[in-house]
């Protein structure tokens, strides 16, 4: 299958193309020239399979033509070696727990299958090493960098805000060595993500060095993303036969939503989403009023989803046509202050004992506000509220408990590169890296 740029000045190019290269170079994002609805029976058959059956039937649809068979069945389930499963939170609305993974957060998935895809590519082509740039408002760095770790041929780079990344997430991308480099950019995660951009369209930096991105600009990290909205309808059909969820996604930049909404397209019955903002709530205010301003984000107690000019739009754009009316049709929105999730998270605990991040929390108040009496919900909870455990103490009044997959990353020793938020010192240093 050949992928398309959303700017649609550059030419088609094949899904190898399209994962090596990251970006476009028309500086627009990949999209897939067809998505190829699931038969009706795949529908019927879901709630009897497992996540990873599921999983190659909606990777067949999209990477079949350019993967062999056993190749791309072998990826998947190698990516997912967790479960991600549904929890009731109230009556009519679930939980699910994207937080089992290596880094208990929901970019594994992505991470993982974009790894081993990539590094098929690289031994299919005898190529000499592949440079991953990746930026981070939090949890992409700690997935990308784990499921890259010890990848032969591939160097990761992680450009993170300094100071502005909880400690534990930290931790998870800058203590691992070997092919994984943090660097800690003195700014916000939109210069880091403007780095990571710039980087891709200079070219004395491509001729030294074969750049790629790992985060969900790429075709291979966000495509992925879908299979779990496939696996959460499932399990829902076997609580509640016949329903169709309304799905409520935490949103920054908009990878995860847009993964969703192509699973919508491929003929998933989900019933409408919702994407919950923080403060940073650029997409709610284009929902308002049809126009799109990003601007410089805020920092918030819900760190990733921190994201002021959100990459993933202009796919969103792309697949309603550029219609206000068809996108509003099909997506709603919210958003919170620091104030709201930290009352949610709290009020939940308290009432059925279940405990949020402040990302989950986002999309549970939305839920709770926005289902109609007839409808049922889930959120997505992308992170182990441990990984925000100063946060969410200081909201709840009680300890969070570490899980050991953590404890072992704090027990690391944090190496990282310190860096300005100028494209001209990132390109030097780049420059004197090897190629």
């Amino acid at each position: 299958m050949n992928y398309y740029s959303t700017s649609k000045q550059a030419p088609e190019a094949t899904l190898e193309e399209a994962v090596v290269k990251g970006l476009a170079a028309d500086k627009g994002l990949f999209m897939p020239r067809t998505i190829k609805p699931l038969p009706a029976s795949f529908y019927v058959e879901m709630p009897n399979l497992t996540f990873q059956e599921i999983a190659y039937r909606v990777a067949d649809a999209f990477f079949g033509e350019d993967v062999p068979a056993e190749t791309l069945k072998q990826i998947v389930y190698d990516t997912l070696s967790f479960d991600v499963p549904l929890v009731p939170v109230t009556s009519n609305i679930y939980s699910l727990e994207l937080f089992h993974g290596p880094t208990l957060a929901f970019k594994d998935v992505g991470g993982r299958f974009m790894a081993r895809l990539l590094g098929y590519f690289i031994r299919k082509e005898g190529k000499k090493q592949v440079n991953v740039l990746v930026a981070t408002s939090g949890d992409t760095g700690s997935a990308v960098a784990n499921g890259f770790l010890g990848v032969e041929g591939i160097h990761v780079y992680v450009l993170y805000p300094k100071g502005k990344v909880s400690e534990i997430q930290e931790k998870q991308f800058t203590t691992l060595g070997l092919n994984i480099t943090a660097l800690e950019v003195d700014g916000t995660f939109d210069d880091c993500q403007a780095l990571v951009k710039s980087a891709f369209m200079d070219s004395e930096l491509n001729a030294h060095m074969q750049l790629t991105s790992a985060n969900s600009i790429n075709v291979a990290r966000f495509l992925p993303q879908a299979f779990y909205y496939f696996y959460a309808y499932a399990q829902l059909q076997r609580l509640q036969p016949g329903v169709k969820p309304v799905v409520c996604v935490p949103s920054g930049n908009f990878g995860n939503i847009t993964a969703g909404l192509f699973g919508k397209r491929m003929g998933l019955p989900i019933r409408r989403f919702i994407a919950a903002n923080n403060r940073n709530d650029i997409f709610y205010q284009y929902l308002l009023s049809g126009n799109y301003n990003p601007r410089p984000s805020v920092a918030t107690i819900a760190n990733a989803m921190d994201v002021g000019n959100p990459s993933n739009f202009a796919r969103v754009l792309d697949l309603y046509g550029e219609s206000h009316d068809a996108i509003a049709a099909e997506v709603s929105g919210a958003t919170y202050t620091d104030e709201q999730i930290a009352e949610t998270m709290r009020q939940t605990w308290q009432s059925a004992h279940y405990l949020l991040d402040p990302h989950g929390a986002c999309g549970f108040r939305a839920l709770q506000e926005g289902l109609q009496p007839d409808e049922v919900g889930i959120f997505l909870e992308t992170a182990h509220p441990a990984k925000f455990k100063d946060t969410v103490e200081a909201i709840i009044g009680e300890p969070v408990a570490i899980p050991e997959k953590l404890q072992a990353f704090m027990r690391g020793t944090k190496q990282s590169v310190s860096m300005s938020s100028l494209f001209a010192d990132f390109k030097a240093y780049l420059l004197q890296q090897p190629s």
